[in-house]
């Protein structure tokens, strides 16, 4: 009886090695490193929607500034074409000289 008893109270809980130490003390620190990347990675997520949300604010003003340069390249366009159609016909416009 007292050999059961000795077996049953002499599973010692055995020592671990230097190996598994070390293998616990870097599986620790694995494990704080995700949690610094996961928490990084949530502030980067935060900083890029804010980052779209104010581009998102700019899109009216983009379209205005592409409507007006649209309109501006048109009337360039058209008044171009006119003072070629009135150089071919010599009507009234201003006489180039080949140095300009």
């Amino acid at each position: 009886m007292s050999l059961n008893q000795r077996s049953a109270s002499a599973a010692p809980a055995r020592e671990k090695t230097y190996f598994e130490q070390q293998r616990e003390e870097l599986m620790g620190e694995i494990a704080m490193s995700f949690e610094q990347v996961l928490a990084n990675m949530n502030k980067l997520n935060r900083a890029l929607e804010a980052v779209v949300a104010v581009g998102n604010e700019f899109s009216s003003v983009e379209a205005l500034w592409s409507q007006f340069e649209n309109v501006m390249a048109k009337d360039e366009g058209e008044a171009e074409g006119k003072g070629e159609r009135e150089e071919e016909r010599g009507e009234d416009g201003p006489v180039k000289s080949e140095g300009e």
